[in-house]
């Protein structure tokens, strides 16, 4: 059946209700199905090096299913059981699947951010009670290894470290040389330490436990994106099964070719691309360590493409924004469609990527806290370019509003927060902190997102905003959308983000950050006419603007908005500081857990009480440094 819109939609949930769906009840189940059906069909492959000619690793399912076994087994032997945590610090590389899907069949696999600093590394290891990690050997221009010595530090419940050797992937003379220049672990911790790869031959590739045929939680993925300090939500089997199962029944088969240069710790990567592939038996290919962020991966990504025989391409705005920069120098009729998702798509750049690949192009949304999927435009209907779609089936989303009298839903069109309820909602528990669930949840069992949207007329849900990054001026709230949008209408601006920054009278007023397309030339104060000409509400106009060489992202692309607000804070304290006379100035500006963000006040003689009469009229907090 297709995907072509609602009544496609309403008539899959029609055929039966999810509970009787036929799909695998564990991740050695799923896996082990796809395997028996297609053992010499390529599942997974991985190249060090983006050069469309370099060296890459393919697993067959066949033998992609006996090396999880064997990661299964391992984890078991150093004393992990189902409700144990086996965490990987880990950029993508074969090993990393096969931890990931190891780690679920014998307990809890917790993927983290190998970008984090140790200290949000060792957090999560903490908060997850992780037993075992998996991470990389020292190698060079890397400096994971080191992080996560300082992370397991700091987490005295981990017990044993596996590591990963690049090594394997060099071919001659890089082989023989990064041996004698690979960086020496410094410091030390409780661990004892192995290596991952003997070690995993040493286990059998059928599974020595049982693997009881009932649901239970298996992953621990941490947010982290553009709101703060990560938590850590908790995904069961069954969360997991409904995505495998969406992309399997929706979009892709043993024949087709995914090209993912996302990382592996993020939920669009491990559970709406690879639990796709697990399911259907389609084949995913990794190209480089970081993926997009990888050397020479945009430059050689259409190569990539004919390589592979891609037909399907996973993405994100900041690297559709990269490809459309380069030349399509490579043959890339088999792509069927790309994917897009993980921030909004602007306009422009849309109708730019279609037009220049001749690619249909999918928006799509989903959550870390929903195991992912929601909803996505109809890949064989009507696309709504600016809208995320219509929901998958069994996934039922209001748009609520919180009103005097209690939650209400909202009328067509109307805006309200985005809720949802699927099977990929763990009610009650999304989080592993209890107090972290608290008012998460509407009517009990509709997950409140934090985004606001509408849903139209034909069903199509769209963002409108985020309801943690409304700027507050005076009580009227902005979106920043609406000056972001203005800005990407600029041809010379590749990517903006706006946020509030502090102001002594309202609170917060708008101030805008803008990346530049390549070779681009424009000064920031004719940007900031272009937005009074181009951003309507007078309230929203940027009060600064900011040209930056790049803006901190996320690794899947989102502008990074604590490090823009970081920035904000500190250039509007230390110049009320300097307008004084007062010698105190920010140090730093850090992410208390209860406080939010707190500027660190270096005094350079000034007393607290001076440097209060001054910074006490900002809504954000400070402390002496």
């Amino acid at each position: 059946m297709s995907f072509a819109g609602i009544e496609d939609r309403n008539a899959i949930e029609a055929e039966m209700p999810w509970a009787d769906r036929d799909v695998a009840k564990t991740m050695w189940g799923l896996l082990s199905n796809t395997a028996g059906k297609f053992p010499n069909h390529n599942a997974i492959s991985y190249q060090l090096f983006s050069g469309p000619k370099d060296y890459a690793e393919t697993l067959t399912w066949g033998e992609l299913h006996g090396q999880v076994g064997r990661a299964a087994n391992l984890f078991r032997s150093l004393g992990v059981g189902p409700t144990d945590v086996v965490a990987y610090v880990l950029p993508n590389c074969n090993e990393t699947v096969i931890t990931l899907l190891g780690g679920a069949v014998a307990g809890i696999a917790n993927p983290i951010n190998p970008l984090l600093e140790a200290e949000q590394i060792g957090a999560i290891l903490r908060e997850t009670n992780a037993k075992v990690v998996v991470t990389l050997r020292p190698f060079p221009k890397t400096d994971v290894a080191q992080k996560t010595a300082e992370a397991v530090a700091l987490a005295p419940n981990v017990k044993h470290v596996l590591e990963v050797d690049l090594c394997r992937y060099l071919t001659a003379p890089k082989s023989w040389i990064v041996p004698l220049i690979r960086p020496k672990q410094t410091g030390s911790n409780q661990a004892t330490y192995h290596n991952f790869n003997a070690e995993l031959a040493k286990q059998p590739a059928e599974l020595t436990f049982d693997d009881p045929q009932e649901d239970r939680v298996a992953f621990y993925f941490h947010t982290g994106g553009t709101t703060g300090m990560p938590k850590v939500a908790q995904h069961k089997y069954s969360g997991m099964m409904y995505n495998g199962w969406l992309g399997g029944r929706l979009l892709y088969t043993e024949e087709d070719n995914i090209m993912c240069p996302l990382p592996l710790f993020h939920v669009f990567a491990c559970h709406v691309i690879l639990m796709a592939a697990v399911t259907s038996g389609a084949h995913v290919v990794f190209p480089t360590p970081q993926g997009y962020r990888g050397d020479g991966v945009f430059d050689n990504f259409w190569k990539l493409v004919e390589r592979w025989k891609i037909t399907f391409i996973i993405t994100v705005p900041t690297a559709i924004s990269a490809k459309m920069q380069r030349p399509i120098d490579a043959d890339i009729s088999t792509v069927k469609r790309a994917f897009s998702g993980s921030a909004p798509l602007p306009l422009e750049l849309f109708k730019r990527f279609e037009k220049a690949t001749g690619i249909t192009l999918i928006e799509g949304y989903g959550l870390t806290e929903a195991t992912c999927l929601v909803s996505a435009n109809p890949p064989d209907g009507l696309r709504k370019v600016g809208s995320i779609g219509i929901t998958f089936p069994y996934t039922d989303v209001k748009i609520i509003k919180g009103t005097a009298g209690g939650p209400v839903e909202a009328n067509t069109d109307e805006i309200g927060e985005i809720c949802i309820s699927n099977p990929g909602i763990f009610e009650g528990n999304t989080y592993t902190e209890a107090d972290k669930n608290k008012d998460l949840y509407y009517f009990e069992k509709y997950l409140r997102t934090g985004d606001l949207g509408r849903i139209d007329e034909d069903k199509y849900l769209w963002i409108t905003g985020r309801a943690k990054d409304l700027i507050i001026r005076g009580g009227h709230n902005i979106d920043p959308a609406e000056i972001e949008e203005a800005l990407l209408g600029h041809e010379a601006v590749a990517f903006a983000g706006a946020i509030g920054q502090p102001d002594a009278h309202a609170g917060e007023v708008p101030c805008a950050f803008v990346e530049l397309v390549g070779g681009a030339s424009v000064t920031e104060q004719e940007l900031m006419e272009f937005c009074k000409e181009m951003v309507q509400e007078r309230a929203a106009q940027p009060k600064h603007m900011m040209i930056m060489p790049e803006l901190p992202k996320t690794a899947v692309g989102k502008i990074f908005k604590p490090d823009l607000r970081k920035m904000a804070i500190t250039r509007i304290f230390n110049e009320s500081l300097e307008n004084v006379g007062s010698p105190a100035r920010v140090a730093s500006v850090v992410d208390d857990k209860k406080r939010g963000l707190v500027a660190r006040v270096t005094m350079n003689g000034a007393s607290e009480a001076d440097v209060g009469s001054t910074l006490n009229v900002f809504t954000f907090g400070w402390e002496a440094a």
